[in-house]
C-alpha cells in the first residue's frame, strides 16, 4: 500500500481536460453544488471502465478520483502481485492523475516489481540494460507491462512501467 507518482500531463486521455478541470474546486464553484462530484465521479467511471478493457479488474475493484488533489483512489484483491501493480500503472497513466492511493491487496503474495517513469529517449532495451545489466531482457518489461503496450517501441516521456523482478 501507498501512494504512487505520476506525470499529470502525460497518459491516456480518458476524460476531457474540462472534465478534469471541473473536478477542480474553485472560489466561483466551491459552494455550488453537484458539478464537482459528477466531474469526479465521470472520471472515476472512466478509469475504472479503463481498467476493466485491459481485462485486468477483480470483482471487487473500486476506483474514486479527486480532481482537485489529481488523486485516484484503487481498492480490490488482485489475483497477484503483477496484476496489482498493473492496475496501479493503468489508473496512474492516465492524463490528469498525478499520483495513485493503493489500498489494493493480493491473494497470492509474490515479489514487488519496480517502477520506471520514462525520459526522453529511453528504450526498453535501455531500461533494462539498467535494470537487469542485459539489453536484450527488453522483452520481460515489455511483457510485464502487457496489456497497456502493445508494441516494444511504444512507449513514451511520463509514462511509468512495471520493472518486474528477475526470475
Amino acid at each position: 500500500m501507498g501512494i504512487f507518482s505520476f506525470v499529470k500531463d502525460a497518459g491516456e486521455k480518458l476524460f476531457g481536460g474540462g472534465d478534469a478541470k471541473a473536478a477542480e474546486p474553485s472560489s466561483a464553484t466551491a459552494g455550488a453544488a453537484g458539478g464537482t462530484g459528477d466531474a469526479n465521479a465521470k472520471a472515476s467511471d472512466a478509469i475504472k471502465k479503463y481498467i476493466t478493457s485491459l481485462g485486468l479488474a477483480p470483482t471487487d475493484l473500486a476506483v474514486s478520483f479527486d480532481g482537485a488533489s489529481s488523486v485516484v483512489t484503487v481498492s480490490g484483491t488482485a489475483p497477484d502481485q503483477a496484476t496489482k501493480e498493473k492496475i496501479l500503472l493503468a489508473a496512474g497513466n492516465v492524463r490528469g492523475v498525478e499520483r495513485v492511493d493503493d489500498r489494493m491487496t493480493v491473494t497470492s503474495s509474490e515479489p514487488e516489481g519496480r517502477f520506471h517513469t520514462v525520459a526522453s529517449g529511453d528504450t526498453l532495451s535501455a531500461i533494462a540494460k539498467k535494470y537487469y545489466g542485459d539489453a536484450n531482457k527488453y522483452n520481460a518489461i515489455f511483457e510485464a507491462n502487457k496489456p497497456m503496450l502493445t508494441h516494444p517501441d511504444k512507449i513514451y516521456p511520463g509514462q511509468v512501467l512495471r520493472i518486474p523482478p528477475q526470475g
